[in-house]
């Protein structure tokens, strides 16, 4: 992969703060498709509040009326019942609260390297579902429409909800496809056999890790025939968990692949290759990474030496593959698939 020289094409000075009071500490992990002549990028925007002298504020959103508003609550410090959770947040009277919240921007190009992005949120949380925010838009050209997954937080941990548009104006929300604690989804962009195809990362809190599955539907809304097909290997950047990226790209060899996968070294981004026709049957799988943190932009942010990708898109016959650095920043590598695939 040959990162862009430009990198990191978007950093949170780009993105317009959502409200009053609200700034803007990330940019990163979008999703991404062609649109007509445009690429898009499905930001995902994460806010906190601006610092208060005496008081812990933290990022919330309020469901009134069949409506919802972002809005800030400010925490005495001197509150006996206040506990502050590190960076993340605070608990006040048995209750969590982020410190950090989370909604899905549009960004729109016309190279696939120079973004304007949007001034409004285009995916945010409507309700309790999404109450600790919506993350990690993968967006999927299905049969003429764009389905957009996505996780929703809550007090229920995470979940994945979808979404579809037909013109990146108007969103129809279709609800939680996958439970808590699921995530990492990734749509095939074509039936397979008559089916729609999902690759799926259930958390795992007793035995094995987070591991990659696949499961099959009728309609894109109710999943089963869950099988786990890859799972964490003993190596220096994937011994801990992994999961998928963007939507599974086409290729005569088979449905490529761009997942991460944490370990030591961080988050690092590797290759993987499935069948056409019976997708749950791994052809190759790299042994090393495509793209590890490097660059000080990938090792040093919000979250250090992470590098993540959910966006993928075909441009000129090479792959632009765009990721999140350092849960802060977005930046883009590009690479032939051709190469991709023989590294495999």
């Amino acid at each position: 992969m040959e990162r862009c020289k430009e990198n990191p094409i978007i950093t949170p000075a780009d993105v317009k703060p959502s409200r009053e009071g609200y700034r803007v500490l990330g940019a990163f992990n979008p999703g991404a498709v062609r649109f007509g002549d445009e690429i898009l990028l499905l930001l995902r925007v994460a806010e906190g509040c601006e610092p208060r002298e005496g008081y812990a504020c933290v990022p919330v959103y309020r469901f009134e009326e069949g409506r919802s508003y972002p809005d800030i609550l400010a925490f005495w410090l001197d509150d006996p019942e206040v506990e502050l959770k590190d960076t993340r947040g605070v608990a006040y009277r048995g209750r969590n609260y982020l410190s950090t919240i989370s909604h899905i921007r549009l960004a729109r190009s016309r190279d696939g390297v120079h973004f304007t992005v949007e001034d409004r949120p285009f995916i945010y949380p409507i309700d309790e579902r999404e109450e600790y925010g919506v993350e990690d838009a993968r967006v999927t050209f299905i049969e003429g429409r764009y389905y957009i997954n996505y996780t929703a937080v809550s007090r229920d941990s995470w979940a994945t909800a979808l979404a579809v548009t037909d013109d990146f104006h108007t969103v129809e929300r279709l609800g939680l496809i996958f439970h808590p604690e699921n995530k990492d989804v990734a749509l095939f962009p074509e039936r397979i056999g008559g089916k729609y195809y999902a690759l799926h990362r259930p958390n795992n809190s007793g035995f094995g890790k987070a591991s990659i599955w696949i499961a099959e539907s009728p309609d894109l809304i109710h999943w089963g025939n869950h099988r786990c097909i890859v799972r964490p290997r003993d190596n220096p950047w994937e011994s801990v968990k992994i999961g998928g990226g963007a939507p599974p790209v086409k290729t005569d060899e088979g449905w490529l692949i761009i997942y991460h996968g944490k370990g030591e070294a961080g988050y690092s981004l590797f290759g993987l290759l499935l069948d056409l026709e019976e997708p749950w049957r791994v052809v190759r799988r790299g042994a090393t990474p495509l793209l590890t943190p490097e660059e000080p932009y990938e090792r040093e942010g919000f979250f250090g030496n992470v590098v993540f990708s959910n966006g993928v898109v075909e441009k000129d016959g090479r792959l632009y593959i765009y990721y999140g650095a350092s849960d802060e920043t977005t930046c883009l590598a590009v690479a032939d698939v051709n190469d991709i695939l023989a590294s495999l």
